[in-house]
C-alpha cells in the first residue's frame, strides 16, 4: 500500500469511482437522458443569456440565485397545481449536488440514511462520502412483484432502523415503478426524527393520475421533493436540480453549501430554458409512447418489462443479462445493465431508437434461449437478487 493510499480516509480504500459507459454507438440508451436536442430557438436564447453575462465574469454571480429560484417555483405551480414560493425552493450543479447538501446538513457521522433497494445508487454513494452509514432497505416484501414497496413493509423497515435520512423514489430508477402517497405520509409520520426525501428525477414522464409528492408538503417540514432539469427538460448537460422544502429547511442548507456554488452562465442557462418550458418538455409525450412501445415489444418477444412511469424500461426474462447487455452492444445498442441478474434497463429514445432496440432485441432473444447460458430464475431468485444493493448507475441530475 502506498502511504498515499494509507492517507485515504479508510472507509474510501478499495472503492472504485462512479462510472457509466459512455461508448460511441449508433443507439445510446442507457444513461436515461433525452435524445432530443435542444430547439434551435431555445438554442439562440442560451446563447444569448450566455453572451448577456459573459462582460460580468469578472464579478461573483448571485448568491442567492434569486431570479432562478423564482423561475423554478413558477415551473412547479404552474405545472403542478401546488403554489411554491422561491423560499421553498433550493438549486444546485444537478441535483446531486442538492441531495449532497441534504446529507450535510442531516447527515453525517453517526447518523443513519435508508433506501429501498434496488433504487437510485447515488444516494448510497452521496451518503456514504458525507461519512453517513447507509442502510439498505429491502423491496419485494409482501409485495405482488419483486420490486415493489408495500406501505407496511417500510414503515416497518423505518421503525427498526430508526434513520435520519429517508430516500423515496417516485418514479423508480431502475424499475420505473411509482409511489402511492399514502405509502410517503406513512413513512413521513414514522419517522419523527428523519428528513424523508422523495426523489421524483422523471415526475415529468408519469402516466396519467400519479400524483406528486409535492401535494404532501404543506404542513410538512421534514419532507422534501427533489427534481431535475436533466431528463425531461433535455437539459442533462445544463447540470441543473432543484428541491421544493419549508423555507427553513432550505435556509439550513445555505450552512454547507459552497459560496457562489451555482455561476452565473449555469444561472442564464437555465432561466433560459425554463423561459421555453412548454417547448422543452414537448417531447415528453412522445417518449411516453416510446416507452409503453418498449414494454409492449418486449412482452412480445416473451421478456417480463416492469411498468413505468419514467422515460425508461426494466425489464426481466434473461437467462444472462450480461451476455444480454454485450449482444445489443455487438448491434449497436447501448442499454444499462444495473447489475441485477436476469434484468437490464433501456431509455426510451426516439421512434428510430425504439425500432432499433426492438429489432436487436428480437435477434438476441432466440440466440439466448438456445445457448442457454443460464436457467430461467426461480420466483426466490428474482426476490433476492430485488432486495440486493445495485451498482453505481448514471446521476439522475
Amino acid at each position: 500500500m502506498t502511504r498515499l493510499r494509507e492517507l485515504l480516509r479508510p472507509d474510501l480504500r478499495g472503492k472504485t469511482a462512479y462510472g457509466a459507459p459512455q461508448l460511441d454507438v449508433a443507439v445510446r440508451l442507457n444513461t436515461n437522458e433525452n435524445s432530443y436536442p435542444v430547439p434551435d430557438d431555445v438554442v439562440r436564447d442560451i446563447t444569448a443569456a450566455v453572451a448577456e453575462v459573459a462582460p460580468h465574469l469578472n464579478r461573483y454571480p448571485d448568491r442567492e440565485f434569486t431570479e432562478l429560484r423564482t423561475a423554478l417555483a413558477d415551473y412547479l405551480t404552474s405545472t403542478s397545481g401546488v403554489v411554491v414560493t422561491p423560499e421553498e425552493v433550493w438549486a444546485g450543479n444537478g441535483s446531486n449536488e442538492v441531495l449532497q447538501h441534504l446529507l450535510q446538513a442531516f447527515g453525517g457521522p453517526g447518523r443513519t440514511a435508508l433506501g429501498f433497494t434496488p433504487a437510485y445508487s447515488m444516494h448510497p454513494i452521496i451518503s456514504e462520502t458525507v461519512g453517513t452509514r447507509w442502510v439498505d432497505g429491502r423491496r419485494g416484501i409482501g409485495a405482488d412483484a419483486p420490486f415493489d414497496l408495500t406501505v407496511e413493509s417500510a414503515v416497518e423497515q423505518v421503525r427498526e432502523h430508526r434513520p435520519h435520512v429517508v430516500f423515496l423514489c417516485s418514479p423508480n430508477n431502475p424499475t420505473g415503478t411509482a409511489l402511492s402517497l399514502e405509502l410517503v405520509r406513512a413513512v413521513h409520520d414514522a419517522a419523527p426524527d428523519a428528513i424523508v426525501v422523495v426523489d421524483e428525477a422523471y415526475e415529468e414522464f408519469a402516466r396519467a393520475g400519479v400524483p406528486s409528492a409535492l401535494t404532501l408538503l404543506e404542513g410538512r417540514e421534514r419532507l422534501v421533493v427533489t427534481r431535475t432539469m436533466s431528463k425531461a427538460f433535455a437539459f442533462a448537460g445544463g447540470r441543473l436540480g432543484y428541491l421544493a422544502a419549508a423555507p427553513a429547511l432550505t435556509d439550513m442548507l445555505r450552512l454547507v453549501r459552497l459560496p457562489y456554488h451555482l455561476s452565473s452562465p449555469t444561472q442564464a442557462i437555465a432561466l433560459a430554458a425554463l423561459r421555453h418550458a412548454p417547448e422543452m418538455l414537448s417531447t415528453v409525450a412522445v417518449i411516453k409512447h416510446q416507452r409503453d412501445r418498449i414494454v409492449d415489444g418486449l412482452r412480445e418477444l416473451g421478456l417480463e418489462p416492469v411498468p413505468s412511469d419514467a422515460n425508461f424500461v426494466f425489464f426481466g426474462g434473461l437467462p444472462d443479462s450480461a451476455v444480454a447487455w454485450q449482444a445489443l452492444l455487438d448491434r449497436g445498442v447501448l442499454v444499462r445493465d444495473v447489475g441485477i441478474a436476469h434484468y437490464l434497463r433501456v431509455t426510451a429514445g426516439t421512434p428510430a431508437e425504439t425500432d432499433a432496440f426492438l429489432a436487436a432485441m428480437a435477434e438476441v432473444v432466440p440466440i439466448l434461449r438456445s445457448a442457454d447460458t443460464a436457467t430461467d430464475p426461480t420466483p426466490a431468485d428474482v426476490r433476492v437478487t430485488a432486495t440486493a444493493p445495485a451498482p453505481a448507475q448514471e446521476p439522475s441530475a
